[in-house]
């Protein structure tokens, strides 16, 4: 669309149908200017438990010892806290062996990539030099019959 602005000049608007029509607007501010920098946003990291949850407890108690009604709440929901700590302490501990575990893999495959590729360079090196062997029996020997007769 093309319209008019305050001071009379002629102005581009361009109407969003689209998601394509929206993604090429987008690209096009980007484009106006190529000097400016991008910000492209981190990627956030998980918070475990213990990050987001202070892990003090104020009102230490058990589930009898004249605990009133009032308290049976309190007591439920220090539970709850507590099995959700220990879940997560337990996640992160089997998602620190996987790490291990995945890393390990990694290096046990580069090691056996780089023991197929040192053999099948070794194979190569072998056959280079043979065809070269032979190469030069083949013509340095015909020169010599040549000469001998």
């Amino acid at each position: 669309m093309i319209s008019e602005d305050s001071n009379g000049r002629l102005k581009n608007q361009t109407v969003v149908k689209t998601a394509t029509d929206l993604q090429r607007l987008k690209l096009q501010k980007l484009m106006m200017n190529p000097n400016k920098p991008i910000v492209i946003p981190e990627i956030h990291k998980e918070k475990g438990y213990n990050q987001t949850v202070p892990t003090f407890v104020r009102n230490v108690m058990g589930s009898s010892a004249g605990a009133g009604s009032g308290e049976f709440h309190v007591y439920r929901h220090l539970r709850r806290e507590e099995y959700s700590r220990q879940k997560n302490i337990q996640a992160m501990s089997i998602k620190e062996q996987q790490d291990l575990e995945f890393k390990r893999k990694l290096e046990q495959n580069q090691i056996i990539s780089q023991e197929r590729t040192a053999k099948k360079r070794a194979k190569r090196l072998k056959k280079k030099e043979r065809a070269a062997k032979s190469f030069v029996n083949k013509f340095v020997g015909s020169k010599m019959d040549l000469e001998e007769k």
